[in-house]
């Protein structure tokens, strides 16, 4: 009998082809989550290096880093290094101002806070539209300046009136993210009031400006009073258009009486009166409020006034609480430069059971100057009032004031 070799059996043979499969799925598997670039050989040295096609797309990549580098330094430059070439400083700021006519305490108060900041500080008694204090009258009394963000409150109140928004709306800022108006306000985003000033079209902004006293004078017979510059039309594109003239003021030349004079009639419902600055002891004791207009805003400054105390409490006015947080403030700053010179606003009223005072703080310099560094002046001035018992103080005014639609 021919014996008969024995082979392997059949479950042994398919478990080795079965590990040979999955050796050469593994190896597959890794090839592809990490490929190798592909090589030739040099010709003469027999060393690896990249095809043709890889050599030029690494020098794309290069390139195209390269580009980036310089973009980022430059816009990195441009934020950072901006040249300034005004002073944030000045030793003369009182000299010239007709002083007569003006609360003593409050002027002190004033000239107290701001110290040796190149700027102005107005005080305006919401109640009449009489000037408390106008600390720098050369500069309060000027052709006026770009009103930076200041200028969300005209917006504000414009797309409340128009009935496009209310405090909750939430208003889309690019991809996901969305704001409302007491975010808005409080963070002074400029995105949520370009998109305002857009959706409101040039026409009703102008409108709306013109009615809060914009390009025209705040006073009454206020000697060197200017009127500021409001555009009969939208800037250019290159410019930004109605969303910069609604987030920045770009295009606008805004006084600081005009600010105190949009401030007061919010701070007292909505009448806004000329402002008058007594130069006399005759003129203080036979004072009259005389009435510019009265605004519709009543039913929406509940829709604004969250926003402006979120500034103050949390938002880019919040350095005002280092200095004063017995009473509620509720303000708006501004910040923002042209020509190499840098300038801060902030306008606040003081919302006590005593009485409301309008506190306008404008400052022009360099670096130091900037939106937040009034509203810390503003708290010192609010310090410095309080300390004196001025809230407490009688109202200086008898109420029922004298109605007029034109004095002149």
């Amino acid at each position: 009998m021919i014996a008969t070799a024995k082979g392997p059996s059949l479950p042994r043979l398919i478990l080795f082809f079965a590990s040979i499969i999955i050796l050469l799925a593994q190896a597959a598997i890794a090839a592809t989550l990490n490929p190798q670039p592909r090589t030739a050989s040099h010709p003469k040295s027999g060393t690896v290096s990249e095809n043709p096609h890889a050599r030029r797309h690494m020098r794309h990549l290069a390139r195209s880093r390269r580009v980036r580098s310089r973009t980022v330094a430059t816009l990195r430059r441009r934020h950072y290094y901006e040249r300034f070439y005004a002073s944030s400083y000045s030793s003369d700021i009182t000299d010239g101002d007709s002083t007569v006519g003006e609360d003593p305490v409050v002027r002190q108060a004033a000239i107290d806070a701001l110290g040796n900041m190149n700027g102005t500080v107005l005080a305006i008694e919401p109640t009449s539209g009489r000037i408390l204090a106008m600390v720098n009258q050369k500069l309060a009394l000027s052709s006026g300046d770009q009103p930076c963000s200041t200028i969300k409150l005209s917006v504000a109140l414009a797309a409340l009136s128009e009935g496009i928004i209310t405090k909750e709306t939430e208003v889309r800022l690019g991809g996901r993210s969305h704001m409302n108006l007491t975010l808005a306000l409080a963070h002074s985003n400029n995105a949520y009031f370009e998109a305002l000033g857009r959706q409101l079209g040039f026409e009703k902004v102008a409108y709306y400006a013109h009615q809060y006293g914009l390009g025209e004078l705040a006073g009454y017979h206020i000697r060197g009073e200017q009127p500021g510059i409001y555009p009969e039309t939208e800037i250019s594109a290159k410019l930004g258009g109605v969303g910069k003239m609604c987030s920045f003021g770009e295009g606008i030349s805004m006084t600081p009486l005009q600010l105190g004079s949009l401030v007061t009639a919010i701070a007292n419902g909505g009448t806004m009166y000329y402002l008058q600055h007594p130069t006399t002891a005759a003129e203080v004791a036979n004072f009259q409020p005389l009435v510019k207009r009265h605004l519709d805003i009543a039913g929406v400054l509940p829709e604004i006034s969250d926003g402006m105390a979120g500034a103050v409490s949390y938002g880019t006015a919040r350095r005002l609480r280092v200095n004063f947080d017995e009473e509620e403030v509720l303000g708006k700053t501004g910040t923002c430069s042209r020509a190499g010179t840098r300038f801060g606003w902030f306008a606040s009223y003081a919302n006590t059971t005593a009485g409301r005072v309008v506190v306008v703080v404008f400052l022009q310099g360099g670096r130091p100057t900037f939106g937040p560094k009034a509203a810390e002046i503003a708290g010192r001035m609010y310090r410095n009032l309080y300390d004196h018992d001025f809230f407490l103080a009688k109202p200086l005014l008898p109420p029922g004031p004298r109605a007029s639609s034109d004095p002149n």
